[in-house]
């Protein structure tokens, strides 16, 4: 499946690139979703929603953790005001940006946001619905859309609340604040922050520890995360039946009990030549 335009990564790259609202880098272990509309500040429109639908299909067929960024140093300014401007009842009530980050927010992997320069509004909201954040100094986040006359109703006005609490949401969402990187930081919006030629690096090491566990655990874990406080701990014990069947399971512990007993054997042999070399000492100076 050819989603926007592919990244030159074995799988052949987009005769349109330039002009496709994502490039998708396909790995064996990830997928990197480039937000490609720079002339705009990657202002999230229409296409760009149709596009985020068929990678979170290919994602949800065969699940892999996800990196989301931006180009040209800026990961969203907001949804398309020019799209805005036209929309009506209906088309609220369609719910469009609302549910494409609740998919991506429900992708069975986790999601990376690398959130470089201006986040704001709906591409606030795209970010909120990532599992992680990763920002720079230049990192600005935001919803002033009642600013235009709107609320943020592509799951701002619930899910804020969720990762910083009511206090700040409320600023953020009624007061209108923009939070920079650091102040994002202090209050657990952002993971961390990072300088701009390193926010990659940032994305793909987090990638890189997230791959090291076993996939099914790390998705389930991500599921339990995200079930209603009613539901636990029936999902919990479900999840945990699952897992214990699994062979990824015993053959990780089997790896991690060997290592201990490598580690208890070396010590002891560590120790038994030290007590050794001991007693060798104290007998020459007997003999002297």
């Amino acid at each position: 499946m050819s989603t926007g335009g592919d990244a030159a990564n074995g799988s052949g790259a987009g005769t349109n690139a330039a002009a496709s609202p994502l490039l998708v880098e396909r790995l064996p272990d990830r997928t990197v979703i480039r937000l490609n509309r720079p002339q705009v500040r990657n202002a999230i429109d229409q296409a760009m929603v149709d596009a985020l639908h068929s990678v979170c299909a290919e994602l949800e067929a065969e699940p892999k953790v996800a990196i989301l960024t931006g180009t040209s140093g800026v990961f969203a300014a907001g949804a398309d005001i020019a799209q805005l401007r036209n929309r009506r009842r209906d088309d609220a009530l369609a719910g469009i940006n609302s549910k494409i980050f609740s998919r991506i927010q429900q992708l069975p992997m986790p999601v990376i946001a690398l959130v470089e320069g201006f986040a704001l509004g709906g591409g606030a909201e795209l970010a909120f619905a990532a599992d992680f954040r990763i920002g720079t100094p230049s990192t600005k986040i935001g919803n002033p859309e009642t600013g235009l006359g709107i609320l943020a109703a592509a799951g701002a006005a619930w899910r804020l609340r969720e990762l910083v609490g009511e206090p700040r949401a409320k600023e953020i969402l009624l007061a209108g604040r923009t939070l920079q990187a650091d102040e994002a930081k202090a209050i657990g919006l952002l993971n961390d922050v990072v300088d701009p030629e390193d926010l990659e690096l940032a994305g793909q090491a987090l990638a890189d520890r997230i791959a090291s566990f076993a996939p099914l655990a790390v998705r389930l874990s991500k599921s339990a995360f995200h079930a209603p406080r009613e539901a636990h701990p029936l999902i919990d014990n479900l999840a945990q039946a699952v897992l214990f069947e699994s062979q990824e399971k015993f053959a990780r512990m089997d790896a991690f009990l060997s290592k201990r007993e490598a580690k208890r054997a070396k010590k002891a042999a560590e120790r038994a030549a030290q007590a050794e070399t001991g007693a060798q000492t104290q007998q020459e100076g007997e003999s002297e």
